[in-house]
């Protein structure tokens, strides 16, 4: 028995480049959701500081606990890693706050706000 040659030589080896470039673009696809993810775990993170900075804040305008009300809600933030952006009271009791959280990559800043104040 003799081997024949087949006429379709130059397709040799075409399996190979196309599970290499369905690799390379599942490989993309999967980065991308990564970092997607990350963007949602560090926008929570950011939220989180700005809601327990803001109640933090809300308890020492009411008098709740000594110091400052900014003062404490940035010591609060700072302890959840997050910096404050904005801080202000409102109306005596009420307290406004803004926090950024800086991504790990330098692609941007998550920030979360937070509003607290006495039970209504």
């Amino acid at each position: 028995m003799k081997w024949v040659r087949p006429e379709n030589q130059h397709e040799r080896g075409a399996g190979t480049v196309l599970g290499l470039a369905l690799g390379a673009v599942v490989t993309a696809l999967l980065l991308g959701l990564l970092l997607l993810a990350q963007a949602g775990v560090m926008a929570s993170r950011a939220a989180s500081a700005a809601d327990l900075a803001a109640l933090a804040a809300a308890d020492a305008a009411r008098g709740l606990t000594p110091g400052d009300p900014c003062a404490v809600a940035s010591e609060v933030a700072g302890k959840h890693a997050a910096k404050i952006t904005s801080c202000t009271v409102v109306g005596g009791d009420v307290v406004e706050v803004g926090t950024e959280l800086a991504q790990p990559f330098q692609w941007g800043v998550a920030t979360g706000r937070a509003r607290a104040g006495p039970p209504p």
